[in-house]
Protein backbone atom coordinates (compact mmCIF):
# COMPACT_ATOMS: atom_id res chain seq x y z
CA UNK A 1 0.00 0.00 0.00
CA UNK A 2 1.39 2.81 -1.05
CA UNK A 3 1.55 5.96 1.57
CA UNK A 4 -0.65 9.16 0.99
CA UNK A 5 2.81 11.21 0.30
CA UNK A 6 3.15 8.66 -2.97
CA UNK A 7 -0.49 8.72 -4.34
CA UNK A 8 -2.30 11.21 -5.80
CA UNK A 9 -5.31 11.72 -4.09
CA UNK A 10 -6.77 15.05 -5.47
CA UNK A 11 -9.66 13.48 -6.36
CA UNK A 12 -10.43 11.64 -3.47
CA UNK A 13 -12.89 14.45 -3.13
CA UNK A 14 -16.94 14.76 -2.93
CA UNK A 15 -18.14 15.88 -6.28
CA UNK A 16 -19.69 18.89 -5.49
CA UNK A 17 -16.54 20.24 -4.40
CA UNK A 18 -15.40 20.05 -8.04
CA UNK A 19 -19.07 21.44 -9.10
CA UNK A 20 -18.85 24.11 -6.49
CA UNK A 21 -15.40 24.79 -8.10
CA UNK A 22 -16.28 25.18 -11.52
CA UNK A 23 -18.67 27.67 -10.29
CA UNK A 24 -16.45 29.56 -8.30
CA UNK A 25 -14.23 29.62 -11.44
CA UNK A 26 -17.09 30.84 -13.91
CA UNK A 27 -18.16 33.47 -11.73
CA UNK A 28 -14.78 34.99 -10.14
CA UNK A 29 -15.18 33.34 -6.80
CA UNK A 30 -12.42 30.85 -6.93
CA UNK A 31 -9.55 33.31 -5.50
CA UNK A 32 -11.52 35.02 -3.26
CA UNK A 33 -9.74 34.08 0.21
CA UNK A 34 -11.93 32.10 2.46
CA UNK A 35 -11.70 30.94 5.93
CA UNK A 36 -12.63 27.14 7.03
CA UNK A 37 -12.51 25.66 10.23
CA UNK A 38 -12.26 21.69 11.15
CA UNK A 39 -14.18 20.98 14.62
CA UNK A 40 -16.21 18.27 16.03
CA UNK A 41 -19.02 18.43 18.49
CA UNK A 42 -19.28 15.52 20.37
CA UNK A 43 -16.87 13.27 22.41
CA UNK A 44 -16.41 9.85 21.32
CA UNK A 45 -18.10 7.64 23.96
CA UNK A 46 -19.56 10.45 26.16
CA UNK A 47 -15.71 10.59 26.52
CA UNK A 48 -13.92 14.30 28.36
CA UNK A 49 -12.03 14.81 25.07
CA UNK A 50 -10.24 13.52 22.21
CA UNK A 51 -7.41 13.27 20.67
CA UNK A 52 -6.57 15.18 17.63
CA UNK A 53 -4.79 12.77 15.30
CA UNK A 54 -4.13 12.78 10.91
CA UNK A 55 -2.38 15.97 10.54
CA UNK A 56 0.43 13.84 9.04
CA UNK A 57 -1.28 12.58 6.15
CA UNK A 58 -3.40 16.15 5.62
CA UNK A 59 0.19 17.32 5.12
CA UNK A 60 1.49 14.60 2.62
CA UNK A 61 -1.74 15.50 0.70
CA UNK A 62 -1.54 19.28 0.38
CA UNK A 63 2.39 18.89 -0.73
CA UNK A 64 1.23 16.86 -3.90
CA UNK A 65 -1.69 18.08 -4.26
CA UNK A 66 -2.61 18.15 -8.56
CA UNK A 67 -4.76 17.01 -11.03
CA UNK A 68 -3.02 14.89 -13.96
CA UNK A 69 -3.85 14.70 -17.36
CA UNK A 70 -6.12 11.29 -16.89
CA UNK A 71 -7.76 13.17 -13.68
CA UNK A 72 -8.92 15.82 -16.33
CA UNK A 73 -9.65 13.72 -19.09
CA UNK A 74 -12.19 11.96 -16.27
CA UNK A 75 -13.78 15.40 -15.11
CA UNK A 76 -14.08 15.98 -19.19
CA UNK A 77 -15.89 13.50 -19.66
CA UNK A 78 -18.52 13.80 -17.47
CA UNK A 79 -19.50 17.09 -19.61
CA UNK A 80 -20.52 19.53 -17.00
CA UNK A 81 -16.87 21.63 -16.55
CA UNK A 82 -15.93 24.14 -18.52
CA UNK A 83 -12.83 24.32 -20.28
CA UNK A 84 -11.27 27.05 -18.79
CA UNK A 85 -11.88 25.16 -15.62
CA UNK A 86 -10.12 22.45 -17.26
CA UNK A 87 -7.65 24.37 -18.21
CA UNK A 88 -7.20 26.32 -14.43
CA UNK A 89 -7.04 22.63 -13.35
CA UNK A 90 -4.06 21.61 -15.02
CA UNK A 91 -1.98 23.92 -12.68
CA UNK A 92 -3.56 23.62 -9.51
CA UNK A 93 -1.99 23.44 -6.15
CA UNK A 94 -2.14 24.85 -2.93
CA UNK A 95 -1.60 28.90 -2.27
CA UNK A 96 -3.25 28.77 1.45
CA UNK A 97 -1.92 28.99 4.83
CA UNK A 98 -3.19 26.07 7.24
CA UNK A 99 -2.98 26.22 11.17
CA UNK A 100 -3.32 22.87 13.39
CA UNK A 101 -3.42 21.37 16.51
CA UNK A 102 -0.56 19.00 16.33
CA UNK A 103 -1.25 15.71 16.24
CA UNK A 104 -1.98 13.86 20.05
CA UNK A 105 -3.02 17.46 21.58
CA UNK A 106 -6.37 16.51 23.41
CA UNK A 107 -9.38 18.75 21.63
CA UNK A 108 -12.94 19.53 22.87
CA UNK A 109 -16.02 19.94 21.02
CA UNK A 110 -16.15 23.22 18.98
CA UNK A 111 -13.13 24.54 18.87
CA UNK A 112 -10.94 24.51 15.64
CA UNK A 113 -8.56 21.50 15.06
CA UNK A 114 -7.53 22.63 11.82
CA UNK A 115 -8.01 26.23 9.92
CA UNK A 116 -7.41 26.75 6.26
CA UNK A 117 -6.94 29.80 4.67
CA UNK A 118 -7.05 29.48 0.80
CA UNK A 119 -8.51 30.68 -2.53
CA UNK A 120 -12.13 29.32 -2.20
CA UNK A 121 -11.58 27.01 -4.71
CA UNK A 122 -8.94 25.11 -3.11
CA UNK A 123 -10.21 25.24 0.30
CA UNK A 124 -13.55 23.78 -0.91
CA UNK A 125 -11.38 20.69 -2.93
CA UNK A 126 -9.79 19.90 0.65
CA UNK A 127 -12.79 19.17 2.68
CA UNK A 128 -13.33 15.51 2.37
CA UNK A 129 -9.50 14.34 2.75
CA UNK A 130 -9.06 16.32 5.55
CA UNK A 131 -11.92 15.64 7.36
CA UNK A 132 -11.45 11.92 6.25
CA UNK A 133 -7.84 11.97 7.80
CA UNK A 134 -9.26 13.95 10.85
CA UNK A 135 -12.72 11.55 11.33
CA UNK A 136 -10.63 8.57 11.21
CA UNK A 137 -7.47 8.58 12.88
CA UNK A 138 -8.73 10.77 15.69
CA UNK A 139 -11.54 8.32 16.81
CA UNK A 140 -8.80 5.23 16.58
CA UNK A 141 -6.38 7.44 18.58
CA UNK A 142 -8.82 8.72 20.99
CA UNK A 143 -10.56 5.18 21.30
CA UNK A 144 -6.76 3.61 21.77
CA UNK A 145 -5.82 6.12 24.71
CA UNK A 146 -8.91 5.14 26.22
CA UNK A 147 -7.72 1.51 26.16
CA UNK A 148 -4.13 2.55 27.55
CA UNK A 149 -5.28 4.39 30.40
CA UNK A 150 -7.64 1.87 31.38
CA UNK A 151 -5.07 -0.33 31.63
CA UNK A 152 -3.23 1.19 34.08
CA UNK A 153 0.67 1.67 32.68
CA UNK A 154 0.65 -2.15 31.22
CA UNK A 155 1.31 -2.50 27.58
CA UNK A 156 -1.41 -2.62 25.02
CA UNK A 157 -0.85 -3.81 21.47
CA UNK A 158 -2.90 -3.23 18.96
CA UNK A 159 -4.24 -6.52 16.88
CA UNK A 160 -7.18 -5.29 15.12
CA UNK A 161 -5.98 -5.46 11.33
CA UNK A 162 -8.22 -8.43 10.62
CA UNK A 163 -11.47 -7.16 11.46
CA UNK A 164 -10.78 -3.43 10.52
CA UNK A 165 -12.46 -1.29 7.91
CA UNK A 166 -10.35 -2.04 4.82
CA UNK A 167 -6.80 -1.60 4.41
CA UNK A 168 -6.08 1.70 5.25
CA UNK A 169 -8.09 1.39 8.14
CA UNK A 170 -5.64 -1.79 9.27
CA UNK A 171 -2.40 0.50 8.50
CA UNK A 172 -3.37 3.79 9.09
CA UNK A 173 -5.70 3.30 12.01
CA UNK A 174 -2.46 1.26 14.07
CA UNK A 175 -0.43 4.37 13.55
CA UNK A 176 -3.59 6.61 15.00
CA UNK A 177 -3.41 3.85 18.04
CA UNK A 178 -0.20 4.03 18.38
CA UNK A 179 0.13 7.61 19.26
CA UNK A 180 -2.88 6.96 21.26
CA UNK A 181 -0.54 5.32 23.46
CA UNK A 182 -0.53 1.85 22.10
CA UNK A 183 3.32 0.33 22.16
CA UNK A 184 2.70 -1.85 19.26
CA UNK A 185 0.75 -3.56 16.51
CA UNK A 186 0.14 -7.01 14.88
CA UNK A 187 -0.16 -5.18 10.85
CA UNK A 188 3.83 -5.78 9.93
CA UNK A 189 2.66 -2.71 6.87
CA UNK A 190 2.42 -0.35 9.57
CA UNK A 191 5.84 -1.40 10.97
CA UNK A 192 7.37 -0.51 7.37
CA UNK A 193 5.62 2.40 6.73
CA UNK A 194 5.45 4.23 9.71
CA UNK A 195 7.86 2.29 12.28
CA UNK A 196 4.99 1.55 14.97
CA UNK A 197 6.62 -1.99 16.24
CA UNK A 198 5.60 -4.90 14.60
CA UNK A 199 4.80 -7.73 17.40
CA UNK A 200 2.98 -11.26 17.76
CA UNK A 201 3.96 -14.58 18.07
CA UNK A 202 1.28 -17.97 17.06
CA UNK A 203 -1.92 -18.27 16.61
CA UNK A 204 -4.07 -21.12 17.55
CA UNK A 205 -3.40 -23.41 14.01
CA UNK A 206 0.64 -23.23 14.93
CA UNK A 207 -0.48 -25.96 18.35
CA UNK A 208 -2.81 -27.62 16.06
CA UNK A 209 -0.20 -28.08 13.29
CA UNK A 210 2.01 -29.91 15.69
CA UNK A 211 1.42 -33.80 16.94
CA UNK A 212 1.49 -32.07 20.49
CA UNK A 213 0.84 -28.81 22.36
CA UNK A 214 4.14 -29.83 23.88
CA UNK A 215 6.22 -29.97 20.40
CA UNK A 216 4.81 -26.74 19.36
CA UNK A 217 5.51 -24.94 22.44
CA UNK A 218 9.15 -26.09 22.69
CA UNK A 219 10.05 -25.70 18.67
CA UNK A 220 8.80 -22.03 19.04
CA UNK A 221 10.41 -21.15 22.58
CA UNK A 222 13.64 -22.62 21.09
CA UNK A 223 13.45 -20.68 17.77
CA UNK A 224 12.01 -17.14 19.26
CA UNK A 225 13.90 -17.39 22.99
CA UNK A 226 13.55 -13.40 22.84
CA UNK A 227 9.89 -13.32 22.49
CA UNK A 228 8.38 -16.92 23.93
CA UNK A 229 4.96 -15.89 24.79
CA UNK A 230 2.83 -19.35 24.14
CA UNK A 231 -1.18 -19.48 23.35
CA UNK A 232 -2.17 -21.88 26.25
CA UNK A 233 -5.85 -21.79 25.23
CA UNK A 234 -5.95 -23.99 22.19
CA UNK A 235 -7.15 -27.10 24.31
CA UNK A 236 -7.49 -27.49 27.99
CA UNK A 237 -5.55 -24.06 29.41
CA UNK A 238 -5.49 -25.38 32.81
CA UNK A 239 -4.74 -28.66 32.63
CA UNK A 240 -2.87 -28.86 29.43
CA UNK A 241 -1.74 -25.59 28.26
CA UNK A 242 -0.20 -23.81 30.95
CA UNK A 243 1.31 -27.20 32.32
CA UNK A 244 3.02 -27.63 28.78
CA UNK A 245 4.27 -24.50 28.68
CA UNK A 246 5.89 -24.73 32.08
CA UNK A 247 7.53 -27.97 31.17
CA UNK A 248 8.98 -26.13 27.78
CA UNK A 249 10.30 -23.34 29.89
CA UNK A 250 12.04 -24.64 33.13
CA UNK A 251 13.83 -27.37 30.22
CA UNK A 252 15.40 -24.64 28.43
CA UNK A 253 16.15 -22.76 31.70
CA UNK A 254 17.54 -25.92 32.90
CA UNK A 255 20.32 -25.60 30.13
CA UNK A 256 21.63 -22.64 31.12
CA UNK A 257 20.46 -20.52 28.70
CA UNK A 258 17.65 -17.07 28.94
CA UNK A 259 14.45 -15.73 27.61
CA UNK A 260 14.76 -12.34 26.41
CA UNK A 261 10.88 -12.47 27.10
CA UNK A 262 8.79 -15.09 27.81
CA UNK A 263 5.07 -15.90 29.05
CA UNK A 264 1.51 -17.00 28.23
CA UNK A 265 -0.91 -15.57 26.38
CA UNK A 266 -5.06 -16.36 26.93
CA UNK A 267 -7.29 -15.83 24.15
CA UNK A 268 -10.54 -17.43 25.71
CA UNK A 269 -12.38 -18.31 29.03
CA UNK A 270 -13.22 -16.48 32.03
CA UNK A 271 -9.65 -14.34 32.16
CA UNK A 272 -10.22 -12.88 35.44
CA UNK A 273 -10.09 -16.60 36.74
CA UNK A 274 -7.49 -18.18 34.49
CA UNK A 275 -5.17 -15.14 34.83
CA UNK A 276 -5.15 -15.75 38.79
CA UNK A 277 -4.66 -19.64 38.34
CA UNK A 278 -1.66 -19.04 35.82
CA UNK A 279 0.37 -16.84 38.13
CA UNK A 280 0.10 -18.95 40.72
CA UNK A 281 0.86 -21.94 38.75
CA UNK A 282 4.05 -19.97 37.19
CA UNK A 283 4.80 -18.58 40.41
CA UNK A 284 4.95 -21.84 41.91
CA UNK A 285 6.84 -23.17 38.95
CA UNK A 286 9.88 -20.77 39.83
CA UNK A 287 8.69 -18.35 36.68
CA UNK A 288 8.13 -15.06 38.64
CA UNK A 289 9.59 -13.95 35.57
CA UNK A 290 7.10 -14.91 33.00
CA UNK A 291 4.54 -12.70 32.04
CA UNK A 292 0.96 -12.73 31.09
CA UNK A 293 -1.11 -11.36 28.11
CA UNK A 294 -4.54 -11.35 27.59
CA UNK A 295 -6.33 -10.68 24.04
CA UNK A 296 -10.03 -11.43 22.79
CA UNK A 297 -12.23 -8.55 22.22
CA UNK A 298 -11.52 -6.17 24.39
CA UNK A 299 -12.45 -2.80 25.22
CA UNK A 300 -11.57 -0.22 28.16
CA UNK A 301 -14.20 -0.99 30.11
CA UNK A 302 -13.40 -5.15 30.05
CA UNK A 303 -10.41 -3.67 30.56
CA UNK A 304 -10.80 -2.28 33.74
CA UNK A 305 -13.29 -4.92 34.77
CA UNK A 306 -10.70 -7.33 34.73
CA UNK A 307 -8.23 -5.50 36.57
CA UNK A 308 -10.92 -4.52 39.58
CA UNK A 309 -11.40 -8.23 39.64
CA UNK A 310 -7.73 -8.78 40.99
CA UNK A 311 -6.97 -10.61 37.20
CA UNK A 312 -3.47 -10.86 37.31
CA UNK A 313 -2.04 -9.67 33.84
CA UNK A 314 0.98 -7.92 32.23
CA UNK A 315 -0.38 -6.91 28.77
CA UNK A 316 -2.88 -6.10 26.62
CA UNK A 317 -3.62 -7.23 23.01
CA UNK A 318 -6.79 -4.96 21.65
CA UNK A 319 -8.33 -5.36 18.14
CA UNK A 320 -11.61 -5.27 16.74
CA UNK A 321 -12.95 -2.82 19.60
CA UNK A 322 -10.13 -0.42 19.02
CA UNK A 323 -9.02 -0.31 15.26
CA UNK A 324 -13.13 0.26 14.18
CA UNK A 325 -13.73 1.96 17.61
CA UNK A 326 -16.72 -0.45 17.90
CA UNK A 327 -18.69 1.62 20.58
CA UNK A 328 -18.52 4.99 18.86
CA UNK A 329 -17.12 4.57 15.29
CA UNK A 330 -18.11 8.26 13.84
CA UNK A 331 -16.14 10.95 15.11
CA UNK A 332 -18.17 13.61 13.36
CA UNK A 333 -15.52 16.16 12.83
CA UNK A 334 -17.16 18.56 10.21
CA UNK A 335 -15.52 21.67 7.70
CA UNK A 336 -17.07 25.12 7.91
CA UNK A 337 -16.58 28.42 5.99
CA UNK A 338 -16.47 31.20 8.87
CA UNK A 339 -15.13 33.90 6.71
CA UNK A 340 -14.44 35.33 3.48
CA UNK A 341 -11.44 38.40 2.75
CA UNK A 342 -12.62 41.30 0.62
CA UNK A 343 -10.00 42.62 -1.90
CA UNK A 344 -8.81 45.20 0.76
CA UNK A 345 -7.73 42.57 3.01
CA UNK A 346 -10.95 43.15 5.45
CA UNK A 347 -12.28 39.73 6.94
CA UNK A 348 -16.03 39.54 6.77
CA UNK A 349 -17.33 36.42 9.44
CA UNK A 350 -20.04 33.73 8.38
CA UNK A 351 -22.00 32.03 10.35
CA UNK A 352 -23.96 28.79 9.72
CA UNK A 353 -27.59 29.47 11.44
CA UNK A 354 -29.38 26.49 11.93
CA UNK A 355 -32.54 25.55 14.36
CA UNK A 356 -30.64 23.22 15.83
CA UNK A 357 -28.38 25.32 18.18
CA UNK A 358 -25.59 22.53 18.37
CA UNK A 359 -24.99 23.34 14.55
CA UNK A 360 -24.67 27.20 15.04
CA UNK A 361 -20.92 27.62 13.69
CA UNK A 362 -18.80 29.92 15.63
CA UNK A 363 -17.77 32.95 12.90
CA UNK A 364 -14.95 34.64 12.17
CA UNK A 365 -11.13 33.62 11.89
CA UNK A 366 -10.09 32.44 15.07
CA UNK A 367 -7.54 30.81 17.55
CA UNK A 368 -7.69 29.03 20.91
CA UNK A 369 -5.87 29.52 23.77
CA UNK A 370 -5.04 26.68 26.69
CA UNK A 371 -5.04 27.83 29.99
CA UNK A 372 -2.68 26.21 32.81
CA UNK A 373 -2.39 26.54 36.35
CA UNK A 374 1.30 27.46 37.46
CA UNK A 375 0.83 25.32 40.93
CA UNK A 376 -0.61 22.24 39.47
CA UNK A 377 0.62 22.21 35.73
CA UNK A 378 -2.55 21.33 34.75
CA UNK A 379 -5.17 22.69 32.28
CA UNK A 380 -7.86 24.60 33.61
CA UNK A 381 -9.96 26.17 30.45
CA UNK A 382 -9.61 26.72 26.97
CA UNK A 383 -10.59 29.94 25.12
CA UNK A 384 -11.64 30.36 21.59
CA UNK A 385 -10.91 33.95 20.32
CA UNK A 386 -10.39 36.47 17.47
CA UNK A 387 -7.12 35.57 15.50
CA UNK A 388 -6.25 39.64 16.40
CA UNK A 389 -6.57 39.11 20.16
CA UNK A 390 -4.24 38.79 22.82
CA UNK A 391 -4.02 37.09 26.02
CA UNK A 392 -1.19 38.16 28.68
CA UNK A 393 -0.53 36.14 31.63
CA UNK A 394 0.65 39.41 33.55
CA UNK A 395 -2.41 40.66 34.17
CA UNK A 396 -6.17 38.46 35.45
CA UNK A 397 -8.39 36.87 33.09
CA UNK A 398 -11.83 36.15 33.28
CA UNK A 399 -13.70 33.56 31.05
CA UNK A 400 -17.44 32.98 31.13
CA UNK A 401 -19.80 30.00 30.13
CA UNK A 402 -20.81 30.99 26.67
CA UNK A 403 -24.35 29.61 27.39
CA UNK A 404 -24.41 30.52 30.83
CA UNK A 405 -22.62 34.13 30.52
CA UNK A 406 -23.15 34.89 34.49
CA UNK A 407 -20.81 31.54 35.26
CA UNK A 408 -17.70 33.68 35.26
CA UNK A 409 -14.19 32.59 36.64
CA UNK A 410 -11.19 35.25 37.03
CA UNK A 411 -7.47 33.38 36.29
CA UNK A 412 -4.79 35.10 38.05
CA UNK A 413 -1.55 32.32 38.40
CA UNK A 414 -1.57 30.84 34.72
CA UNK A 415 0.23 30.27 31.71
CA UNK A 416 -0.90 29.98 28.25
CA UNK A 417 -0.35 28.61 25.22
CA UNK A 418 -1.53 28.80 21.55
CA UNK A 419 -3.27 25.37 20.76
CA UNK A 420 -2.72 25.64 16.87
CA UNK A 421 0.44 26.11 14.92
CA UNK A 422 1.19 27.30 11.18
CA UNK A 423 1.65 23.92 9.06
CA UNK A 424 1.40 25.89 5.53
CA UNK A 425 2.01 29.50 4.70
CA UNK A 426 1.26 30.60 1.25
CA UNK A 427 1.51 27.23 0.15
CA UNK A 428 4.65 26.43 1.78
CA UNK A 429 5.37 23.91 4.39
CA UNK A 430 6.73 25.47 7.56
CA UNK A 431 6.12 22.70 10.25
CA UNK A 432 8.86 20.50 10.84
CA UNK A 433 6.74 17.40 11.58
CA UNK A 434 7.90 14.98 14.66
CA UNK A 435 8.75 11.27 14.73
CA UNK A 436 6.12 9.23 15.71
CA UNK A 437 7.32 8.51 18.82
CA UNK A 438 8.03 11.95 19.99
CA UNK A 439 4.36 12.06 19.32
CA UNK A 440 3.24 9.39 21.06
CA UNK A 441 5.36 10.84 24.02
CA UNK A 442 3.77 14.35 23.71
CA UNK A 443 0.16 12.87 23.50
CA UNK A 444 1.18 10.91 26.78
CA UNK A 445 2.33 14.30 28.33
CA UNK A 446 -0.74 16.42 26.87
CA UNK A 447 -3.48 13.61 28.58
CA UNK A 448 -1.33 13.55 31.80
CA UNK A 449 -1.91 17.41 32.10
CA UNK A 450 -5.79 17.06 32.31
CA UNK A 451 -7.46 16.89 35.24
CA UNK A 452 -8.47 12.89 36.44
CA UNK A 453 -12.36 14.33 36.97
CA UNK A 454 -11.90 15.11 32.78
CA UNK A 455 -10.58 11.68 31.99
CA UNK A 456 -13.47 10.07 33.69
CA UNK A 457 -15.15 6.75 31.70
CA UNK A 458 -18.52 7.91 32.64
CA UNK A 459 -19.94 11.03 33.84
CA UNK A 460 -16.93 13.14 32.94
CA UNK A 461 -16.32 16.48 33.94
CA UNK A 462 -17.28 19.15 31.35
CA UNK A 463 -13.68 21.11 30.56
CA UNK A 464 -14.28 24.69 30.67
CA UNK A 465 -14.25 25.93 26.43
CA UNK A 466 -15.07 29.20 26.43
CA UNK A 467 -15.57 32.10 23.62
CA UNK A 468 -13.90 35.18 24.28
CA UNK A 469 -16.06 38.28 24.65
CA UNK A 470 -15.31 39.69 21.25
CA UNK A 471 -16.20 36.31 19.47
CA UNK A 472 -19.48 35.69 21.78
CA UNK A 473 -20.27 39.47 21.05
CA UNK A 474 -19.96 38.62 17.33
CA UNK A 475 -21.92 35.86 17.57
CA UNK A 476 -24.34 36.86 19.50
CA UNK A 477 -24.41 40.39 16.93
CA UNK A 478 -25.02 38.03 13.67
CA UNK A 479 -27.64 36.21 15.48
CA UNK A 480 -29.61 38.95 16.35
CA UNK A 481 -29.22 40.59 12.87
CA UNK A 482 -30.69 37.03 11.32
CA UNK A 483 -33.53 37.21 13.69
CA UNK A 484 -32.52 34.68 16.06
CA UNK A 485 -32.41 35.72 19.26
CA UNK A 486 -29.54 34.07 22.25
CA UNK A 487 -26.92 31.84 21.18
Amino acid sequence: MPTVAEQNLTLLTDFYELTMGNGYFLNGFYKKQSYFDVFYRSVPDNGGFAIACGLTDIIEYVKNLHFSEADIEFLRGKGIFDEKFLKYLRKFKFTGDIYAVPEGTPVFPYEPIITVKAPAAEAQLMETFILLCINHQSCIATKANRIVRAAGGRPVMEFGSRRAQGVSGAVIGARAAYIGGCVATACTLTDELYGVPAAGTMAHSWVQMFDTEYEAFKFYAETYPNNAVLLVDTYNTLKSGIPNAIKVFKEYLATGKRFGNFGIRLDSGDLAYLTKKARVMLDEAGLTDAKIVVSNSLDEYLIRDLLQQGAKIDSFGVGERLITSKSSPVFGGVYKLVAVEKEDGTIVPKIKISENTAKITNPGFKKVYRFYDKKTGKAIADEICMRDEMVSEALPHTIFDPEATWKQRTLTDFRIRELQVPIFKKGKLVYKQPGLKELQEYCAREVAGLWDEVKRFENPHKYNVDLSKKLWTLKHDMLAASGKKGI
